[in-house]
């Protein structure tokens, strides 16, 4: 761990860590967006009256929640282009995070939506606002106050979840360093400059879910 010339090593080849640090933060973007997007689309889905639209929800909801990130990562890196459906290794790495953190966002989601009291959609009815629009100017507003601090935990979450996509070959934070470390042997060095990295991106976003959640729950 103390041994100079291995970290001299390390910090003569910092660009492999940067590129893998920028690959991550890309990756973890990208997946942000899409994550939000099915969050919010499969949260309201489950939210309506639509019983074939609940039961869709619902099997997803299940499947990708109770199966590990890394299998459904291989499934579609390996067994899709079987199928001829050939995804790269960053597309691969964002579709997989975004449906697996979406899963668990949908029940986020949900949650805020129900937590606001059915009183106010039916005061909204009647006043005249259609049910899609109690739902989008009553109804979300306030629900997404409510979803903003587990989904910011969600989100922490996904980027800690990028170190599995190593088994796709990203090229994220996680491969880079694994590679680096396998060529020159320097393990303890490598692997704690990744934790490190993970810890800038990471520490910021859950102090900042905890503040507010604290806000939340003092409004």
């Amino acid at each position: 761990m103390f041994n100079i010339a291995r970290w001299s090593i390390l910090f003569s080849d910092w660009k492999v860590f940067a590129e893998g640090f920028c690959v991550t933060i890309a990756v973890s973007a990208v997946s942000l967006i899409f994550t939000l997007l099915i969050s919010l689309f499969v949260g309201l889905l489950r939210c309506s009256q639509n019983r074939s639209a609940k039961t869709a929800c619902l099997i997803y909801v299940n499947f990708f929640q109770n199966t590990p990130l890394i299998v459904q990562l291989l499934f579609m890196y390996n067994v899709l282009p079987r199928l001829n459906i050939v995804l790269s290794p960053f597309a691969c790495g964002c579709i997989g995070l975004s449906l697996y953190t979406g899963a668990f966002g949908a029940n986020v989601i949900e949650a805020a939506i129900r937590a606001i009291p059915k009183g106010q959609t039916e005061a909204a009815l009647s006043q005249g606002m259609s049910y899609i629009q109690s739902l989008f100017y009553i109804v979300i507003p306030q629900a997404i106050k409510i979803a903003i601090p587990p989904m910011t935990n969600q989100m922490v979450n996904m980027i800690k979840n990028s170190a599995t996509l190593t088994v796709v070959t990203a090229g994220e934070l996680m491969y880079r360093a694994d590679g680096w470390a396998a060529e020159y042997g320097c393990y303890t060095q490598s692997f704690i400059i990744s934790a490190l990295l993970y810890l800038i991106l990471c520490l910021p976003l859950s102090k900042w879910s905890e503040n507010l959640e604290k806000k939340v729950v003092k409004g």
